[in-house]
């Protein structure tokens, strides 16, 4: 699970086994993972430190985690929050995602889910909370997952909306075949030598928004990788 740019998180759990293993996983692949146990500890943390995201839980010992999510909010910071409860109930979730929480997370889940999740978030994040990424005559709605080319929608499999919208957050910059694998499959592929699936993605990204009237912007880098740019 490793990434190019660390991640500074904070998990807000009071269970030890489920909040240690979220640390240790997050920090395992080179991020900055903090931790708070109880609501008052939380409280103090976010009134100090800024984070890329907080998981945050909703039980908490001294407080509920909403009212942490409120007063985020309030304050008008712009951490992400990923809510994580073991209630499923409609309301809650409903409460914290109008309280403004970036997603919202059912336990038990997966660690990969949950990176998942949290990298969605620092992803939306990186755009200033812009749901819609303009690069020239390319439009992506951030929410809908959609594409469009000149104002035409543009059908993308979900590996292809993503590398396309990693490609424009990297705009200009070469990001190699490692750095594409690792964000489109994290920890689900074992990466090799043979990275001809990412060349076949590329390929099949830059016909749809070619034959969409789009220019042709994505650039090899031989024996690096790819770059976007309108260069």
């Amino acid at each position: 699970m490793k990434q190019k740019k660390p991640v500074k998180l904070l998990v807000v759990e009071d269970e030890p086994g489920l909040r240690d293993s979220i640390r240790d996983y997050f920090n395992d692949g080179g991020n900055v993972c903090e931790t708070a146990d109880d609501y008052n500890s939380a409280l103090q943390k976010i009134n100090v430190y800024r984070y890329d995201c907080i998981i945050l839980d909703i039980t908490l010992p001294g407080g509920s985690g909403l009212d942490i999510l409120q007063q985020l909010k309030q304050n008008r910071y712009a951490d992400g929050v990923l809510i994580v409860s073991a209630r499923n109930s409609l309301d809650d979730r409903l409460k914290g995602l109008d309280l403004g929480a970036d997603d919202y997370l059912t336990k038990p889940f997966h660690l990969s889910e949950l990176r998942a999740r949290v990298m969605a978030i620092v992803r939306r994040k990186s755009f200033d909370g812009n749901h819609l990424v303009i690069f020239n005559e390319i439009s992506l709605d951030i929410l809908a997952k959609s594409v469009t080319v000149n104002n035409a929608p543009v059908k993308l499999t979900p590996k292809e909306y993503a590398l396309l919208l990693y490609l424009i957050a990297n705009k200009g910059k070469v990001v190699s075949k490692n750095a594409v694998a690792e964000h489109l499959w994290g920890d689900e592929i074992d990466i090799s030598d043979n990275f001809d699936f990412i060349y076949s993605h590329i390929k099949n990204v830059r016909k749809k928004l070619m034959d969409a009237g789009g220019k042709d912007y994505i650039q090899s880098a031989y024996g690096m990788g790819y770059k976007l740019s309108d260069q």
